[in-house]
Order: structure tokens, then sequence, then C-alpha cells
């Protein structure tokens, strides 16, 4: 087992090794290092670049994920299906087929959102990437019936917002956001706004509960990707100055004169925008959850990170006491749009650990008779596969599963062909599938016969989210009828086994080779 030792080379950090892949197995480097070198590996571009190279690049233009092979992930387990019965519909094999498969699942302690697929887009903040792309992701998600939130720092990054006495009182940007997935809301999903340090002091969500007709709030403690807060670059000084002033720490210190002068002789090209780290505590949680709902919230949600064992704890018991309405566990190994390279590889519980210590949290509260809040879980789940054995190893807990790189993905691949399609220059890769917007997406006529008339406005990234989903959709509904289970509420955490005594230690699943023991026992006597 290689746990990516030394990762001193990477596609994300822009990075090789100058012998290949004959390197010492773990400083990463090089086995000979050669005096006349440029620079290569990150040590090598670090000595020229400096702080530069802890970040994954291009900036805002990509997406990133851990390349770390951890002990144990979710390749460990695999799903069980049954040549018996039907749970959820009649045991006949006219009706038990995988399209009557319901995928239909709610959030909420009281008021309930219904969601037509157990997905929930994870915040999508302040970096480009995301923003440049947002209009074809909050739109495919409207369509699609489930939940998306908007991330940190929107507010304050936006170059035209107004802010009085402290406090947000008109933001475009974030106004647009919400727009987005309001513009094609079905009656199914939510969009949530979240806030971190700066937009809980700036009042972000106050002003979405008020001004723009949101009643979906999330607190953030963190996310899979990192341990601190979130970061962007900034291209001019304009800006840089601008961020600084709105309470941010930016790096170089845009205000001394002596990184004035040395931007302006090009020395260096971006500055760096960074969020503070939130301090917790039950009694300031508690407070803020009231607060939010005095302030109009129907549903206030939290996301906590890939954080130590206690903090997790921390997250389940306050989000009992608080009732909140969805809580979201990202794992570390997800993704991000700009988060410390090293970090992401290096730092938190991995997913399938920490969903396997979140069930042993739950069912002690639950034990208790405790609230337990519908819950997310998050960090690298992409496919139909990885649904299920969330949703199986976090059940009967576990109501939908956090995504954010593969609908993006969706959206900026949609946008990318469409785009070209629409330009009359098809890729080479589609043109076997015809010219047109209908030809070329195969959902298309589908969404326009749901969508009517507005199909046309409908961005056309959308329409590659809304694909996406529903490839997932078809891929899940057949995984559940090979178990046996015709809505998600059935699947449970026998559904899996694990491949590996160590997958069975940590997680509790059943061993492949002792699955099923008793029930065998009574089959051969």
């Amino acid at each position: 087992m290689t746990f990516s030792k030394g990762i001193n080379a990477s596609a994300a950090t822009l990075t090789k090794l100058r012998t290949g892949d004959s390197k010492c197995e773990f400083s990463g480097m090089c086995v000979t290092c050669l005096d006349g070198c440029p620079g290569l590996c990150e040590i090598g571009k670090s000595s020229v670049r400096s702080t530069e190279v802890i970040y994954p690049q291009p900036f805002g233009k990509t997406t990133s994920a851990s390349q770390k092979d951890y002990p144990v992930d979710y390749s460990h387990f695999n799903i069980m299906g049954t040549a018996v019965g039907a749970i959820g519909i009649e045991a006949d094999s006219n009706k038990a087929i995988f399209p009557a498969v319901s995928l239909e699942t709610e959030v909420g302690s009281n008021n309930k959102i219904k969601l037509d697929l157990p997905i929930v887009v994870a915040a999508m903040g302040s970096t480009n990437v995301a923003a440049d792309n947002w209009d074809h992701l909050a739109a495919g998600a409207a369509i699609s019936g489930i939940g998306i939130a908007i991330g940190e720092n929107v507010c304050a990054m936006d170059p035209n917002v107004e802010i009085k006495n402290g406090r947000v009182v008109h933001s475009p940007n974030l106004v647009k956001r919400v727009k987005d997935f309001q513009n094609w809301y079905n009656g199914k999903g939510f969009i949530a706004v979240q806030a971190n340090v700066e937009d809980t002091t700036l009042g972000v969500q106050e002003y979405a509960l008020e001004k723009l007709g949101v009643d979906v709030v999330e607190i953030k403690w963190g996310q899979g990707a990192k341990d601190i807060g979130g970061e962007v670059k900034l291209n001019t000084l304009e800006r840089a100055l601008q961020l600084k002033s709105r309470g941010y720490i930016v790096l170089p210190n845009p205000d001394d004169p002596k990184v004035q002068a040395a931007y302006k002789d090009g020395a260096f090209t971006e500055f760096e925008r960074h969020s503070r780290v939130g301090m917790v505590s039950q009694e300031g949680f508690m407070s803020r959850v009231e607060a939010l709902r005095n302030a109009g919230a129907k549903h206030v949600m939290l996301k906590t990170g890939a954080y130590r064992p206690a903090d997790l704890a921390r997250a389940v018991k306050f989000a009992s006491d608080a009732k909140i309405d969805l809580l979201t566990v990202d794992g570390a190994g997800g993704g991000t749009g700009m988060s410390p390279w090293r970090m992401m590889n290096e730092w938190g519980v991995p997913t399938v650990y920490i969903q396997a210590l979140l069930v042993k949290y739950l069912d002690k509260l639950a034990a208790k008779g405790a609230y337990i809040p519908p819950v997310a879980i998050a960090g690298g789940f992409t496919l139909e596969d990885h649904m299920f054995k969330g949703i199986a190893m976090g059940a009967p807990y576990i109501k939908a599963i956090g995504m954010a790189r593969s609908p993006l993905t969706a959206a900026m691949v949609g946008k990318t062909v469409g785009q070209a399609v629409k330009s009359g220059k098809v890729p080479p890769e589609y043109k076997k599938y015809g010219e047109s917007i209908e030809q070329i997406f195969v959902t298309a006529d589908e969404l326009k016969s749901k969508l009517g008339n507005s199909f046309d406005s409908l961005p056309v990234g959308a329409i590659g989210v809304y694909s996406y989903f529903e490839r997932l959709a078809q891929g899940l509904r057949q995984f559940m009828c090979g178990a046996r289970k015709f809505a998600l509420e059935y699947v449970s955490r026998d559904d899996l086994v694990a491949l590996t005594k160590e997958a069975a230690e940590i997680t509790g699943i059943a061993y492949v080779m002792e699955a099923d023991a008793d029930e065998v026992e009574k089959i051969l006597s």
C-alpha cells in the first residue's frame, strides 16, 4: 500500500521530477539532484516562486482533489444484491423493475424540503472557476430538483457591493447567484447561503434572508480540503487594497509602500486573500442559530470539515441540540477551487473513516432518544456506486450525498460543448451524434418538453448538469433494484460488504466471508 509519500511533483502544482519515476520514496525528490537543473520539482520551483507553489495552479481555471492513496476507501467495499424478494414494492418481476425505484428524499427538521434526487451541491464560493460557471450549475441544480449552496465570501468579493455601517446592503453578485437558481426552481430542492467569519460580520445571511427571498442558510465550520479559511488570488493592487479594507487578510500587505513598489516593478503579479478561522463554542453556535431563525430562516444547516473526532462529535451534538435541518460532513480527499496542495493530501480524516465515526456518534445519540438531523456525506463522491455506498454505510441517517467538483465538471463541459455547437464548431468527439444541441445532448428533448419555450434561455451548461444527474439517477436505481430496495429509506448497512478485514474493523460493515452467516446456517440446515 502506498501513501503517496513525498509528493514533490504533481500536475496540480505544475511540477515534475527530472528523473521521472525514479525518486526517493519518502522525500519524493529525484534520487539524484543535479547541480544545473532549472528546478522542475516543487522544491526547485519553490526556490524561485516561494509561496505561489503552495497552491494548485492555474488559479481560477481548475478544481483539484487529493492524490493521496488512503489505506481504506470506498473501493474496499462491494454492493450486495439478492435473488429474492423486494422491499418497497410488490415482489413481482413485472413491477419490481429499476425505473420503479424512488430516489426522492427530504431534509429539514419540521418543515421538510423535498429533493427529487439525493444530491446536494456543496457550497461554491468566490473562486473564479465557481463564479464563471455558476449560472450553468445553479440552473442545472434547480431543474434537477436538488439542493445547492452559495459559498463563502461572495459578497465581500463583489467589486460593486454596498456596505453601510459594516453590513452588506446590496450585492449584485449575490443577487445574481440567487436568481440563477430561483429562475429555474421547480418546487423541489433549495438554494442556501453559506457564511464564514467575514460573511457573518458583514451580515450576509441576514441580507439574503431579508432582501433576496432566501429562506435556507448554512453555517460553515470548514471543509474537507483544508483546515484554514478560504483563499483566492488577486491580480491587481487596487483589488488587494479593496479586499484588505473589507477586513480580509491579504498577503503580501498591499498597504506597505515597499510591497506596492515591488508589485509595480513586476516582482510578483498576484496577491493572496485569506479568510479567518472560526472559533466554535456551543453557546455561540446556539445563539447564531437562534439569530438566523429570528431573521427569517426557515431552515438552518451546518457544514463541517474533516477535523479531529472531537470536533465531529461537537458538530453532531450541536446539530442535534439546535435541531439543525441538514448536517453536511465533508471528508478529506474531496475537492477545492484553491486550497494548499500539501494540506489537501496530508490533513484531515478521510471520508470513509469520518463516516464510520459519524455513524457511531449518531447511534449514541439515537440510543438516547435525541433528535437526529438529516445528514449529507461529502468528500470525493462522483458516481452512482459511490452514492450507494455513502448512503448504505451511513444508513439510516444519510439523506443526501454532497458533491462539488463533479457537478462543476458537468457544467463546464456542458458549457464548452454547448457553446461550440451553437457556434457551428461541433467538437470532433461529438460529431457522430449530429450538429444540433438536440442531437448531441441526449436529454435535450426531454428538457424541451419539461421547460417549453424557456428551454432556449436555459444556460447550456445546465443541460450538462441535468444529463450528468440523470446518469447518476439511473445508475443508482439499477444498484438499488439489484439489492431489491425500491426507495432510499430501505437501503441499509448490510447492503454492503467489506473486502478486507481492516475495512470491516474500521466501519463495522460485515467482512465478505462472514456476511449472512446466520442465514446461511439456517438455509444449509
